[in-house]
This record gives structure tokens, C-alpha cells and sequence, in this order.
């Protein structure tokens, strides 16, 4: 039987203002989905690519933005056997997130294990499963490495910062204040750079005594490129999984050897999690980090749902810091 519940729906392309809250319809689950009653639900900058039309809304437009969360089973659909009413589950990579309720096929679905909030697991399935891939699976970091991490006080960096630490790495990171500095060395980072003030290319040759490092993550794109490919060692890795600042323009391949027959991949989560099994895995691995005490996850800032339009434009202002929640 369809309800009615409430949901950000987007019309148009363009600033947070589009981003609306409307009353919609919402069918019972159909053959292989269940129906939840979220209790938090994550925010992430590829929700602004989605907004501004950088990536391309699978169904176009209306639409209701949003790719992760956390809530409670209240029905069940055909064929639904592995989830109960009752279960608390959380996923990443469903679209539709920004919603009181939702359908969710439970291809998309993991259980939350007991020992982690509703809170806590919509915070960092996103961001904590990227940290997993990345450190985990792109490049295999271990004892010994080198690393830099673009926005290391971001809610991806804070959680890659201790878990590249827990897995014996040496962290550098960069961030733009002195707040943000200090948040992201009390989350593992063994050095921060401040970027606006200093040269991040010059300060990491300082750091590793101008070796360089095995590895760039960068999440921000125009603004670090080409820099982060003067950061790394002969044959090392350029790891771009975002772009904050705007997409990187088109590079002649060449620069690559003419730096040091460097690596580059531009990888995303989906394809880490692409089959059940895959997501299975991932997402154990993280809350197994989680529930060792090895990472912790920083929420640092919650807005009601009915205010994504101002959590958005708070996030593209870089006013927020760690992860950030709406709240239904």
C-alpha cells in the first residue's frame, strides 16, 4: 500500500536552492526490496556533482538526491529473504537517500552490526568504504609506505588518516586552517600541510627528504593538479577520486613518464562494490576497523533534512569539517 512521506526533490539543475522538500508518494516494496524508516542520512560532495549536473542523474531529472544511509526495516518486499522487519541496515550507492522513507533493493543492503549507532554507520558507509578501497584495494598500503592525503580534515580523510596509520603507513595530509590542521593530526595524520599558506609540492619533498611519496589521494582535483603528481616517487600512484575544486582538464599522457613513469587511475566506490559479495566484504572490513577502536568516525555537524539546501551550501563554502548528517 503506497504512504505518503517527505523527501528533497530536485526539479532543476543549479545552486542549493534547488534543492526542495516536498511531500511524496511511496509504493510498498516491490520484488526484492525492503522498506525503512531512516535514521540519518549521509551528505557527500558527489550529492553537489549530482545538484550541479557534473554527473548525470540516472533517471534525469526530478529527482531525490542522496547515496547513503541508515534506518530500520518496517516492510519487506517478494523475494526478500536475507532482511526482517526490524533489522537495522544501512547502504551506499542507492540513490534516493534524502528521504524520511525509502525503497531500498537489498542488493545495496548490509546489516549493522550491535556496538554501532544508526548514526555512525549512515556517516561512514560512503566515505568509510571509499578509505577501504582506496587504502585497502587501488593501492595496498602497508608498513612502510608513504602517503599524501588531499583534505585529510574532509570526512574521507579523517577516516583514511587512522586507518593508513593502523595499517603502519606514513601520513601527510593537507588542509586549509589551523582548526582543520589540528583535526586531521589528532586523526592519524603524521604531518598536515596547510595549503594556502604553504607549497604542498615543496613541503612534501621536505617531508620525505625528497624522495617523494608512493601515493597521492586526491579528492580535489583542478586545484592539485599537477602538484600532486610532483609529490610522487618514480613510479608511483596518482589516485584521483574527486574533484572538489572542479574536474581536471584534459593532460597530454606524456607528462607521466616525463615525471617519473607515474601510475594514475580514476577510480570510484560502485565499481569496489559493484556485487553483493563485494559490498559485503567492504563494508565488514570497515566495521570491523570501527569496532576495534582503530578509527573512529567524526560527526561533526548534523542539519534537519528540511535544511539540505544550507548543508550544501555550507559544504561547497568548506564551512564543515568531518562527516556531516541530515537528520529526517
Amino acid at each position: 500500500m503506497s504512504v505518503v512521506t517527505t523527501a528533497i526533490v530536485q526539479r532543476s539543475l543549479g545552486g542549493p536552492e534547488v534543492l526542495k522538500i516536498e511531500e511524496v508518494p511511496l509504493p510498498a516494496p516491490g520484488e526484492g526490496e525492503v522498506q525503512i524508516r531512516q535514521a540519518a542520512i549521509g551528505l557527500n560532495f558527489i550529492d553537489v556533482y549530482f545538484r550541479t549536473g557534473l554527473y548525470k542523474a540516472a533517471n534525469g531529472l526530478p529527482f531525490v538526491p542522496g547515496k547513503e544511509g541508515a534506518g530500520t526495516v518496517t516492510a519487506v518486499g517478494p523475494g526478500v529473504e536475507d532482511f526482517a522487519v526490524g533489522d537495522r541496515v544501512a547502504y551506499a550507492g542507492a540513490d534516493g537517500a534524502y528521504s524520511r522513507e525509502r525503497n531500498v533493493a537489498t542488493r545495496h543492503l548490509v546489516k549493522v552490526p550491535e556496538g554501532i549507532s544508526l548514526e555512525t554507520a549512515a556517516a561512514m558507509m560512503l566515505k568509510g568504504m571509499t578509505a577501504e578501497y582506496l587504502l585497502n584495494r587501488t593501492y595496498k598500503v602497508g608498513l612502510g609506505t608513504t602517503l599524501l592525503f588531499h583534505a585529510a580534515a574532509g570526512g574521507v580523510g579523517l577516516i583514511a588518516g587512522q586507518w593508513a596509520k593502523a595499517l603502519g603507513a606514513t601520513v601527510i595530509g593537507t588542509a586549509g586552517s589551523p582548526e582543520k590542521i589540528a583535526l586531521a593530526l589528532a586523526h592519524g595524520y603524521d604531518h598536515v600541510i596547510d595549503y594556502r599558506n604553504e607549497d604542498f609540492v615543496a613541503r612534501v619533498k621536505d617531508i620525505t627528504g625528497g624522495a617523494g611519496v608512493d601515493v597521492v589521494y586526491d579528492s580535489v582535483g583542478k586545484d592539485t593538479f599537477p602538484g600532486s603528481l610532483d609529490c610522487l616517487k618514480p613510479r608511483g600512484l596518482w589516485v584521483s577520486f574527486g574533484n572538489s575544486s572542479g574536474p581536471v582538464e584534459a593532460f597530454n599522457m606524456g607528462i607521466l613518464s616525463q615525471k617519473g613513469s607515474l601510475y594514475a587511475t580514476r577510480p570510484t566506490l560502485f565499481t569496489y562494490i559493484s556485487t553483493p559479495q563485494e559490498l559485503k566484504d567492504c563494508a565488514g572490513a570497515l566495521f570491523a576497523v570501527v569496532l576495534s577502536n582503530k578509527v573512529r568516525i567524526n560527526i561533526a555537524q548534523t542539519y534537519p533534512l528540511a535544511e539540505a539546501a544550507q548543508a550544501h551550501a555550507d559544504l561547497e563554502l568548506r564551512k564543515t569539517r568531518g562527516t556531516t548528517l541530515l537528520i529526517p
